[in-house]
């Protein structure tokens, strides 16, 4: 009994200002192709079971050929696995704001397709031994139980659980319930099919994102630093074999090693970013590029070579020269009126900052380190410092 799980389709996500020849934002036709693939990868797998954990469509209007193309590939699908049961479930983008409002998915279910985009369903297929809990994203979860009667139990769900959700999503990603372990862990499920967050991760015995099959968020690069390949699953229900199949993207999404500029006059500056593009890896062109440039002084950003940016942005699909200036802490209280002396933790938040990193650092995390290792320290201090009065 052989699973195919995809989630995060994404299908009309448009990004950048580049068209194509026919007119159609060009992220939105890369995704459209890559959704293509990865159903002609499920057709060729022939599994016992689709499910798809949401967010189909990027918005809950989407354009005609964003729904037209939608359509077709799922046509194809059902076409092809005649008798194999599809479950999708509807994400936050596929949901409107007004209950009024019905949902785009149910434009599937003539073809056979089971939609669930109301509440919670259970779903039923005795040929198969096999029960399906179908659970859109809410805002309140169900009791998540599996059917003692069916051999296998699937829960296909959309929502965040607290491990996965990253600063990289935007405020409307966010999850304001989010899945538990008490939710996710009480029933003994073959499998737990889960969507919502953009990476390929696993969260516990037989539960994983599947991730979405393109870069199709606001900050792609947060994305690439928790994961680098797009793709889809397939799960054996029966002997529990696992396979994450990659799909090949329309272009690659690249985040150049960070520079630092600082001393640096804007020629040399200007070399220092020549040299960062010139090592990509087959050019830049057609690429979504960022190139991450640390305490960049204003007047030194301004005197770069503009014809050479103007030839990179031309050149890529999208690239971004982010320059951050530098910080600046006033070390000493008196320097103006109501200034204070920074305290330790300033100090330490400052350096960490400011400090050159490998690109595959998270330097968040690296600060929040830091901070609690500072805690920490300055705990044991003070307990010390008591002891020592006792004695």
């Amino acid at each position: 009994m052989r699973l195919v799980h995809l989630s995060d389709l994404h299908l009309g996500f448009r990004q950048y200002q580049r068209l194509t020849p026919g007119g159609i934002n060009q992220r939105e036709a890369d995704v459209a192709a890559t959704f293509k693939q990865a159903i002609d990868q499920t057709i060729a797998l022939r599994p016992d079971l689709v499910v798809i954990g949401g967010d189909v469509f990027h918005t809950v209007r989407p354009s005609n050929q964003a729904i037209l193309h939608a359509f077709t590939q799922f046509s194809r699908l059902k076409q092809a696995l005649t008798d194999t049961p599809i479950v999708i479930v509807a994400g936050n983008h596929d949901l409107p704001r007004s209950s009024d409002s019905g949902s785009i998915l149910r434009l599937f279910a003539p073809l056979g397709i089971d939609v669930v985009e109301g509440g919670a369903r259970q779903l039923s297929y005795p040929d198969r031994n096999l029960s399906v809990l179908a659970v859109p994203y809410a805002l309140q979860w169900p009791k998540l139980t599996i059917d003692p009667s069916a051999r296998y139990n699937v829960l296909v769900l959309h929502g965040v659980h607290p491990s996965v959700e990253q600063k990289w999503m935007g405020a409307d990603e966010r999850a304001r319930n989010p899945i538990t372990n008490d939710d996710l862990f009480a029933s003994p499920w073959s499998y737990r099919a889960l969507g919502h967050y953009h990476v390929y991760r696993q969260i516990g015995e037989n539960t994983y994102y599947s991730g979405s099959i393109d870069y199709s968020s606001s900050d792609p690069w947060g994305e690439l630093l928790e994961g680098r390949e797009k793709g889809f699953i397939e799960h054996n229900l029966a002997t529990g074999k696992h396979t994450f199949h990659a799909l090949t993207l329309q272009r690659d999404v690249i985040d150049l090693p960070e520079l630092w500029a600082g001393g640096l006059t804007s020629a040399e500056l200007d070399a220092r970013i020549r040299e960062s593009v010139d090592s990509i890896d087959g050019g830049i062109d057609g690429k979504i590029v960022r190139l991450l440039v640390r305490q960049a002084a204003r007047h030194i950003v301004r005197e770069l070579n503009q014809a050479a940016l103007r030839d990179y942005r031309r050149r890529a699909l999208h690239f971004h020269l982010d320059t951050r200036r530098p910080e600046i802490t006033r070390m000493h209280g008196g320097a103006a009126p109501g200034g204070r002396r920074p305290s330790l933790a300033d100090v330490v938040r400052e350096k960490l900052a400011a400090r050159v990193l490998e690109s595959d650092i998270d330097r968040d995390a690296l600060v929040a380190l830091g901070l609690r290792y500072l805690r920490e320290a300055e705990a044991l201090d003070a307990a010390a410092g008591i002891e020592g009065q006792s004695a």
